[in-house]
């Protein structure tokens, strides 16, 4: 048995590079970066950090479902915001995924994010 496994859904946007969608390592899933790109219809949400924050979760939500976690599962999330004026609008959204049990986060201002998004999130998810 391999001592990792890579975790891919089409429920959530295919990788656009050498990277995996999650790695699971015993107990740990580490999630990929997720932008608010649309996995059915290949469309990115620019303008309303809400939205794109939606389908951010949406996605790190498919991906850590298909690897057998669920939300409450994430332990830790890393947010990466294009301008940090729109970290209430953010945190409204993130709340609704994570409020029950809300992970360790860091959210930092990113210059440029990949696609130009505003928005981006990593995940990190235990369980026994």
């Amino acid at each position: 048995m391999s001592p990792k496994k890579i975790i891919l859904t089409d429920k959530a946007p295919a990788p656009v590079g050498p990277y995996s969608q999650a790695i699971k390592a015993g107990n740990f899933l580490f999630v990929a970066g997720q932008i608010p790109a649309n996995p059915a219809t290949g469309e990115i949400y620019y303008g309303d950090v809400k939205v794109a924050t939606k389908q951010v979760c949406e996605n790190i939500k498919a991906i850590v479902e298909e690897a057998g976690y669920s939300l409450q599962d994430v332990v830790r999330c890393r947010v990466y915001l294009k301008n940090m004026e729109q970290f209430s609008n953010m945190n409204e959204i993130f709340a609704q995924y994570f409020g029950e049990s809300p992970p360790a986060r860091v959210a930092i201002e990113a210059k440029r994010l990949p696609k130009d998004v505003d928005v981006e999130i990593s995940a990190t998810a235990w369980k026994e």
